[in-house]
């Protein structure tokens, strides 16, 4: 079992550290012929328009519509939940649109604005240590949406069937238990492809 991390931007590094520290193979994804190698992905946090210009720039996005249309998880984090949004808060286009959800960029303010919060993450962890950096929440999900957590009753954690996504960093701290369940994700996933 390998994991992928998208290496355009932002906190790659971080996540290669915790998967590997969780027993996983981690490699960074720069092209769109490495997600073939990979059982599950991770869209990490980092900024969501320069991102996106350089999914473009290196004709990642039709790869990864396909990565994610193929049932891999995906895992995305801040800025990777805003790529996996279907619908962006007063924009007219999403990203890739994994999950059926709105979400509005940096609505717990600006960088200076950025706190730690400890919350239960349903499923996953209870009192996990959440890094909020300009992140971003989600206002709305539709029907298909587990509500995994919630910060002052805004969401910031929730899953669809195979995408995972959290408007924090859970790989800025050592705390990696969110990325084990991404793990578990995974493999009970490649156990029942095996199949």
């Amino acid at each position: 079992m390998k994991i992928g991390v998208l290496a355009l931007q932002g906190a790659v590094s971080e996540h290669i550290r915790l998967l590997t520290n969780s027993g996983a193979e981690a490699i960074e994804i720069k092209r769109a012929d490495q997600l073939a190698e990979v059982d599950g992905l991770i869209l990490p946090g980092g900024e969501s328009t320069a991102m996106r210009r350089l999914i473009d720039k290196y004709q990642l996005f039709k790869p990864l519509q396909e990565f994610g249309e193929s049932g891999k998880p995906i895992l995305g984090t801040c800025a990777g939940l805003i790529l996996m949004a279907k619908t962006l808060s007063g924009e007219q286009d999403g990203h890739l649109g994994f999950i059926d959800m709105v979400v509005e960029r940096n609505a717990f303010g600006r960088q200076r604005d950025s706190f730690e919060a400890t919350l239960d993450v349903k499923g996953v962890a209870e009192k996990l240590t959440a890094v909020f950096i300009r992140a971003p929440l989600v206002k709305e999900v539709g029907p298909d949406v587990d509500i995994l957590s919630e910060y002052n009753g805004e969401i910031v954690a929730v899953k669809q069937g195979p995408f995972l996504a959290c408007s924090f960093h859970p790989e800025l701290t050592d705390d990696a238990r969110l990325h084990q369940a991404f793990i578990k994700m995974v493999a009970e996933r490649s156990v029942l492809e095996a199949h």
